[in-house]
């Protein structure tokens, strides 16, 4: 049972919130999140940081964002640190490696979280199901308002001399325009 589905059972609200947009524009790479953790309709934080910049050094800098149960995502977080000192530089065979533990493991499988994770040369959506999903068109868009921001950033990104950093500033105060569980309270990591 998913503790979304315990949630419902014991009568509590699941967990909403979180927009986390990632957009990869010629060089640049920007992740952006919002700060809004919801529980049914009430708003019980507006500043939550959402995003985590991992492995760092001589280009392997990694940025990451999760949309989910915050435990969780920071479990995963730790998990995928761990991969990525064990494989140094190689963000693919990292999440790879994790989104089998992930599927694999008891305590791991219970986890309820998405994440968006990239470094200078990929980006990757991994999933508790085992999905490793690298994007056609350099852009994600996970959690209640992922879709709205996804379609924003389509919109924009062929927009000549609109940067990765504008690009998801305007798709993620379009998402809060649209999605009630996302707010404008917006931070950025960029590589």
């Amino acid at each position: 049972m998913s503790d979304t589905d315990d949630r419902a059972r014991h009568g509590l609200a699941p967990w909403h919130g979180t927009t986390i947009l990632l957009v990869r524009k010629g060089s640049d790479v920007v992740l952006a999140g919002d700060g809004q953790v919801s529980v049914g309709n009430t708003i019980m934080k507006s500043n939550a940081k959402k995003l985590r910049r991992l492995s760092k050094g001589e280009g392997r800098d990694v940025i990451a964002g999760f949309a989910g149960s915050t435990a969780d995502a920071l479990t995963l977080f730790e998990r995928l640190e761990g991969k990525l000192e064990k494989h140094p530089g190689q963000l693919a065979r990292a999440c790879v490696e994790l989104a089998k533990d992930w599927r694999q493991d008891k305590y791991l499988r219970r986890l309820e979280a998405m994440m968006a994770v990239a470094d200078k040369q990929s980006s990757f959506v991994l999933t508790g199901s085992g999905d490793v999903l690298e994007p056609e068109d350099g852009l994600i868009g996970i959690g209640s308002g992922g879709s709205f921001a996804l379609a924003a950033a389509r919109a924009l990104i062929d927009v000549d001399g609109m940067s990765a950093e504008a690009i998801a500033k305007k798709a993620m105060k379009i998402a809060a325009d649209i999605c009630i569980y996302t707010n404008q309270n917006v931070i950025f990591e960029k590589l």
